[in-house]
């Protein structure tokens, strides 16, 4: 944290809703300086198992309280802002991203359905998280339904819509629970409900409208589209739309009962809503085209500006102004990354090298490909280039020689072959990659970093800020209270970057060249239909589990 305050600088609040908790953070306007930060962890997390109430969930799914994003202003925001001691009557802005696609329904005053007594025991009437990917079969019916039909807008979206985007999630809720689906007056991205809840007023933002909404040249799909997927399915972009908001913009100002949470002054602007990634551009430094930020937690999402649209295949989406106003916004990512190497210390590195710390001292003493190993960075499924959420991992060239830094290393660099395939599909298309930006809490793994530099053959720059899309968000802030006239003017003077921190080197980029050739071909094998042995593996997984809970029911209803 760094403060030199003067007497007339103004302060705005970023705040980031993350999978596992929010942070606040408490920046100046005229430097992006961060003075204050505070975390609150969410009660109920991840909801994958059961609903609070002992009623157990299918595979794939995941849920969260919205309850616990409201939590997030009531306690984190204000001690934030003690944590940077500042007035709160010289803060003039607050700004949110979210994780995306999540999304609730709501009745149409904003009440969440969950909340509603009678439907509390209902999976459907809750929050659904960007990982809940038990949409699969939803999203392959609107897939080919939309090639069917030749649907302009598939190609927006690198011919695949995600299982994890509204359109899927939405009919799955028809599909499974009919009543909670008519119930619903509103189905909203948890970034546009949590607005809503600080200043009162319902509104859409152009970035998960585009990119998570199918919203492309001023339109959602048709109704006519959605009732050949379902006849009960035409309202649902009546369920979707409202008042559309570019980024930066004011979606109002803050009501008493959330300035009465937050501490923070009644009617002060509240920006639109955005995603954690995108905002996390402004805050990089890299709205200008070309520059890619990669932000690299649990998951990695990357999006970059580009000068022309263009269908980029696999990609999870292109929209005009979708990052920052004047650019088309590309957006791509991995389901998993940093969730995969916990799953290895968790659960299968043996004790003593059984942390991240011990394990990347050991593998980093290796040289490239002794290992003997290549991995394919599918355990949470393929967002880009596949989109297909029924894949699963794996791991080539085991031996009774493989010791656990081996694997270790192997997971690591898969995930950086996962982004270079990213990186090619968009230079294949004409779109440029000319540099990466890295935020998000695996920067501070520096073998981790080196391996993107050299697989990637593109010098990394790091983030200067380990709140990135917190940072983004107060940026946003800024723009939205008129503090300055551009997202792109607030970004150059509050966004910082360290620049190539990490450049490749030409003798492992070389090495790494064989062992991304065969990543490619096992990538093509088994996610290209060659070999569907990971999907017939999760349809025999997911009937295993279902039968168990079945059973596990019906002795419930007998005991």
């Amino acid at each position: 944290m760094s403060r030199v305050d003067g007497a007339g600088d103004g302060y705005v609040v970023g705040v980031d809703f993350g999978t596992l908790s929010g942070r606040a953070l408490v920046v100046r306007v005229r430097d992006g300086a961060e003075l204050g930060t505070a975390v609150h962890e969410y009660r109920d997390a991840v909801i994958s198992a059961a609903l609070p109430g002992g009623r157990p969930l299918p595979p794939d799914w995941a849920l969260q309280n919205p309850d616990d994003y409201r939590d997030v202003l009531r306690h984190a925001v204000p001690a934030a802002v003690a944590a940077a001691g500042v007035d709160p009557a010289r803060i003039v802005g607050i700004g949110i991203d979210f994780t995306a696609c999540t999304v609730l329904p709501t009745l149409a005053d904003g009440t969440p359905l969950c909340e509603v007594p009678e439907l509390r025991d209902r999976p459907h009437s809750w929050v659904k998280l960007w990982k809940h990917h038990a949409a699969q079969p939803h999203a392959d019916r609107v897939n080919a339904l939309a090639h069917e039909r030749r649907e302009p807008w598939i190609g927006r979206y690198g011919g695949k819509i995600s299982a994890e985007w509204q359109f899927a999630k939405g009919l799955q809720i028809l599909a499974e629970d009919p009543e909670v689906y008519r119930r619903a007056d509103r189905f909203i991205e948890a970034a546009d409900w949590i607005v809503w809840e600080l200043c009162g007023v319902e509104t859409r933002n152009v970035c998960t409208a585009g990119y998570k909404g199918i919203r492309q040249d001023g339109h959602y799909p048709s109704a006519d589209f959605l009732a050949a997927l379902d006849p009960g399915f035409a309202d649902f972009v009546t369920k979707l739309d409202g008042p559309l908001l570019p980024l930066g913009a004011r979606a109002g100002t803050l009501t008493a009962r959330a300035a009465a949470w937050t501490g923070l002054p009644e009617g002060i602007a509240v920006a639109a809503g955005n995603v954690d990634a995108h905002v996390t551009a402004a805050s990089a430094q890299a709205v200008r085209p070309g520059r890619m930020v990669a932000i690299m937690g649990t998951s990695t999402c990357h999006v970059v500006n580009g000068t022309h649209p263009a269908e980029v295949a696999g990609m999870c989406g292109v929209v005009d102004g979708g990052i920052s106003p004047g650019a088309w916004g590309y957006e791509a990512g991995q389901s998993g990354v940093g969730d995969i190497f916990g799953w290895f210390v968790a659960n299968a590195a043996p004790a003593g090298v059984d942390s991240h710390e011990r394990l990347t001292e050991l593998a980093a003493a290796q040289p490239v490909g002794a290992h003997g190993l290549v991995a394919l960075d599918w355990w949470n499924g393929n967002r880009s280039l596949l989109v297909n959420h029924d894949l699963s991992g794996m791991i080539v060239g085991l031996t009774l020689a493989t010791r656990p830094q081996d694997v270790y290393r192997a997971l690591l660099e898969s995930t950086a072959y996962g982004t270079r395939m990213i990186i090619e599909a968009f230079a294949d298309a004409g779109v440029a990659v000319d540099d990466l930006v890295i935020a998000g809490g695996l920067t501070t793994n520096e073998l981790l970093m080196q391996i993107y530099a050299d697989v990637t053959r593109r010098p990394l720059n790091i983030i200067a800020s380990a709140q990135g899309p917190a940072l983004g968000s107060a940026i946003h802030a800024a723009v939205a209270a008129g503090a300055y006239p551009t997202i792109h003017e607030a970004s150059e003077a509050m966004g910082r970057v360290h620049e190539a921190v990490y450049r490749p080197d030409p003798d492992r980029a070389r090495a790494y060249d064989a062992l991304y050739a065969e990543y490619r071909a096992l990538h093509d094998h088994f996610g290209r239909g060659g070999d569907d042995v990971m999907l017939r593996l999760r349809a025999i997984r997911n009937a295993a589990v279902d039968a168990a809970a079945r059973n596990q029911t019906e002795l419930e209803v007998v005991g």
